[in-house]
């Protein structure tokens, strides 16, 4: 209503006169259905639309300019409260708002389109600085005054449901909403800062296209002794890497090729990152309702499961029970924030699960980490260095990308000019690789979990029965030109950097000397 109201004071002043009709909210959807029905037809989805950087910062400058800073959130009743719940159905209803409102729903739109995981909100002592997360790295994307800043982040926590007025305690909250047919969800947390509310939103992948582990895992030996692992009818498989290193999404895809249709297959999840669909239940967490993995395990257990994910293990309860539950005939998923796959069995014991469980029922745990794909379009095909070489153990002869990697005043000439690369936009990177662990838990393995041998004893042992590392794996991604070495660097430990002083030449020049990597030399 308080849209319809600035649109009809609008029209009038421009001279025109307003009649009014009057419509049921069933023939209001109908109408909104076929207008997207329309759209669609026409071609002018949402897939074949992106808002720019530049026409999001025009309207946050309209905003400014004409001191249009949005409503006033913090005078909203309960009444508008739940008002704006309906209106947030459809991002196309927030771009008939206010100015804030449009560059709010234009920065969600934008982002989710242009492979952005997550949007930072920062405020500092001069303005507020937007950055976005892409392909695993933080870019600058805009910068706002202050006042802007404060009034993007209140429509952003209306549009979460979230306390406007509350700015001094931290707060967490989701938009569920979508534009012309196409659901999108983010996560929400804020937390008060020296200079003001910071606000971080994390993209959750709400669409049924999925990854499939064929294109996941490109390593045909590796999925294939994975496949093998997650076909059978018991055991506990588990996936370990830190944050942001597709876990979820590797687990996600495991369970639609389990769900064929004759299998009962539930989740606990924290968030929900992915609709699965087809006849897999997903559970939320919910710790105000003492709904945790624990508790949701127990419950499950009850309803004859053939196939449980465990979104994470991070306490001793959940990780007994999950051993329980893999020991009495059903199939585990869990995930694990470890750097490896046999720093993954230290973990567990740590989190007091006894040997003989781990032995009884672990089945294979995969490590894994994402790296950035080399842009094909404008990277340089050229010959290893000799440093490289010695230290990836890769032929002189072996032929790898260099990136193209342009700072902000060459890609602002370039754009200006119309050539800045299309597809990475000067990033010399679109996109990202996996790169895997997979140990397979042999009886070789069992007997040093027994005998107490250490994380690189088991690794040893792995290693000796054919695992790939990280760092193996990795390597074959550079040597197929998929990613680059300075990459690879990132996923290296300590270990591997303390034993190359200088190994890696200055072509790689995006990554910079730091006291825990390699140099990188003429």
């Amino acid at each position: 209503a308080t849209i319809g109201n600035k649109l009809v004071d609008r029209i009038t002043e421009k001279g025109y006169e307003v009649q009014f009709i009057n419509y049921s909210v069933e023939e209001i959807q109908k109408i909104l259905d076929e207008a997207s029905k329309e759209r669609l037809i026409s071609g002018e989805s949402i897939d074949s639309f992106e808002f720019s950087e530049d026409d999001i910062f025009q309207t946050l400058e309209e905003a400014n300019e004409n001191d249009e800073i949005g409503l006033d959130f913090d005078e909203f009743d309960d009444e508008e409260e739940n008002l704006s719940e309906e209106m947030t159905a459809d991002l196309a209803t927030e771009m008939m708002g206010d100015a804030v409102q449009r560059a709010a729903a234009k920065i969600l739109i934008s982002a989710t389109r242009s492979s952005v995981s997550d949007i930072h909100i920062e405020p500092n002592r001069d303005g507020t600085k937007i950055r976005v997360r892409r392909d695993g790295v933080l870019q600058n994307f805009v910068n706002v005054p202050k006042t802007m800043g404060k009034r993007l982040t209140a429509a952003l926590k209306n549009m979460a449901k979230m306390d406007i007025s509350e700015r001094r305690a931290s707060q967490d909250g989701k938009i569920r909403t979508s534009y012309e047919g196409q659901l999108m969800e983010f996560r929400c947390s804020t937390a008060p800062g020296k200079n003001g509310e910071k606000m971080v939103l994390r993209i959750l992948n709400s669409n049924n296209d999925m990854l499939s582990l064929d294109s996941l895992i490109i390593n045909e030996d590796v999925r294939k002794s994975f496949r093998d692992i997650i076909s059978q009818s018991n055991g506990i498989v588990i996936v370990s890497g830190p944050t942001g290193s597709g876990k979820s999404t590797t687990l996600a895809s495991a369970l639609r090729e389990k769900d064929n249709g004759q299998l009962n297959i539930v989740t606990a999840e924290d968030p929900i990152e992915y609709e699965m669909g087809g006849d897999i239940q997903q559970f939320q967490i919910e710790k105000k309702k003492d709904q945790t993995f624990a508790t949701l395990l127990k419950t499950f257990l009850r309803q004859d499961p053939d196939v449980i994910l465990i979104g994470e293990t991070r306490d001793p309860e959940t990780a007994d029970a999950s051993m329980d539950a893999a020991e009495t005939g059903h199939l585990v998923f869990t995930t694990l924030h470890a750097n490896s796959a046999s720093s993954s069995l230290t973990r567990l014991l740590d989190m007091d699960v006894p040997g003989y469980k781990l032995t009884g029922s672990l089945r294979g745990i995969l490590a894994q980490r994402l790296l950035r794909k080399v842009c094909p379009d404008c990277s340089v095909e050229k010959k290893i260095s000799k440093p490289a070489s010695e230290f990836l153990g890769l032929p002189l002869v072996t032929n790898i990308r260099k990136p193209t990697v342009l700072g902000p005043k060459e890609k602002s000439i370039r754009r200006s000019e119309g050539t800045l690369c299309m597809r990475c936009s000067g990033s010399g990177y679109k996109g990202r690789v996996g790169t895997y662990e997979l140990m397979l838990i042999s009886r070789n393995i069992q007997n040093a979990i027994k005998q107490n041998k250490t994380t690189q004893e088991i690794e040893d042992i792995a290693r000796s029965e054919g695992m790939l590392t990280l760092r193996d794996y990795a390597i074959k991604l550079v040597e197929n030109q998929l990613t680059t070495v300075s990459e690879l660097v990132k996923i290296l430990n300590s270990n591997f950097a303390e034993e190359q002083d200088e190994i890696i030449d200055r072509e790689e020049n995006e990554i910079k000397t730091s006291p825990s990597l390699p140099k990188f030399l003429e």
